[in-house]
């Protein structure tokens, strides 16, 4: 690289373009790089080993500015300050005053930002974003996030602990969520003040003491042929979406969000993607004949790549169900509850196994003798159940 000592002139730093460094004296140097950037260094030896500062480039940093910066780092060096070594220190002071200023919310945002693939949809992330905002933001949302601590923790979930402990339960596990993004990422030290074991389950009553079991409303399984041919005299979309739902025992989620590219036929199955499915793990239903009926039945009024076409392009409502069961007069069924009809059934009147019940509902096997012998998918043996249910629910065994 050229290198050049004489004083540098305003004039003189506009018209140079070689790359190469060159001296004001006092230890400043104007460098152009190879693309012809112009910046200013400090550079001075200490201890025998050469040390450069960058102060600015020129277009923020004019020579006479420069020089003065320069003459700041002369009078450490006079001192026995090493320049480097005091910018490190103002540069981490700073660094550090900025995380302490980050608050909760800011983290918080941050952390669903970083973390929205990992959530299973848009509904499961703005579930995060409204209970902290009306949960927790109300108490710590715009405190540092560094000063948060058990009490302003045990502030947010004491009023909703003993009535709304579901949702309390949550807001919790999500604090602590965020908590632990944070002091990974700097923002705080010690420990997680949200934690459960060992420290708020001291202070806070069990969940399974305070917690009101709340069942989703089913329909008695007797009264499933019944209803079931009341469903099928609905000439709509949700009446087909439910119907649908009911032959499969699947969630509302996993019907409103089936496209015909998840459908096979020929093969007999539909295959649920792991990020629609509540396990996180993808789900093959097989089809029954009534299944496979009402799907071809679809095919021939096909409106988008959706089974049950909803507006603008999409799929129906997730409330386009349970709309259709009110206008049906029965506003105290939910269609969840309609796979408690389907276990109850199950239970009750067939000699199936436990395990391959659960296998029809997608559950994770609990029992570990029970899991031991669950080998692959087990479609056979849950098509025969379904095609039974079917059965059932249409008044006659299939």
């Amino acid at each position: 690289m050229k290198r050049n000592s004489k004083v540098l002139t305003v004039k003189k730093v506009d018209s140079l373009k070689e790359p190469g460094y060159y001296g004001d004296g006092g230890n400043l140097y104007l460098q152009i790089s190879g693309t012809g950037s112009k910046s200013w260094l400090f550079i001075y030896r200490r201890e025998g080993k050469k040390h450069e500062i960058g102060l600015g480039g020129l277009f923020t940093l004019s020579l006479a500015d420069a020089r003065e910066k320069a003459e700041d780092y002369r009078k450490q060096l006079r001192k026995g300050i090493n320049p480097l070594t005091e910018k490190r220190k103002a540069d981490q002071a700073r660094l550090l005053a900025k995380t302490k200023a980050i608050t909760f919310k800011q983290c918080a945002e941050l952390f669903i930002q970083k973390h929205q693939h990992e959530l299973k949809n848009d509904k499961h992330i703005q579930q995060w974003q409204n209970t902290l905002r009306d949960y927790a933001f109300p108490f710590i949302g715009d405190l540092p996030v560094s000063v948060i601590d058990t009490a302003l923790i045990m502030d947010c979930l004491n009023p909703i602990w003993t009535t709304k402990n579901e949702t309390a339960s949550r807001v919790r596990g999500r604090i602590e969520q965020v908590l632990s993004w944070a002091t990974v990422s700097g923002y705080r030290t010690g420990d997680n003040p949200a934690r459960w074991r060992g420290h708020l389950d001291k202070l806070l009553a069990k969940p399974n003491k305070v917690q009101n079991t709340r069942h989703h409303p089913a329909l008695p399984y007797a009264d499933m042929a019944a209803f079931m041919s009341e469903l099928k005299q609905q000439d709509n979309l949700a009446a087909r979406c439910l119907e649908f739902t009911l032959l499969t025992a699947a969630r509302t989620n996993e019907t409103i969000g089936a496209t015909w590219g998840e459908i096979d036929l020929g093969a007999k199955v539909w295959t649920i993607p792991a990020e629609r499915m509540k396990a996180d793990k993808e789900h093959l239903v097989p089809l029954s004949g009534a299944c496979l009926a009402l799907l071809e039945a679809m095919q021939v009024i096909k409106q988008n790549d959706y089974v049950f076409a909803g507006g603008r392009g999409g799929g129906l409502s997730n409330m386009a169900m349970l709309k259709l069961l009110e206008r049906m007069g029965r506003k105290g069924l939910t269609v969840h509850g309609f796979r408690s009809t389907f276990r109850d059934w199950a239970a009750e009147t067939t000699h199936h196994e436990n395990f391959v019940l659960e296998m029809c509902l997608a559950h994770t096997i609990k029992n570990q003798a029970e899991a031991a012998y669950r080998r692959g998918d087990l479609l056979e043996k849950r098509l025969n159940i379904m095609n039974e249910w079917a059965g059932f629910c249409n008044g006659a065994e299939e």
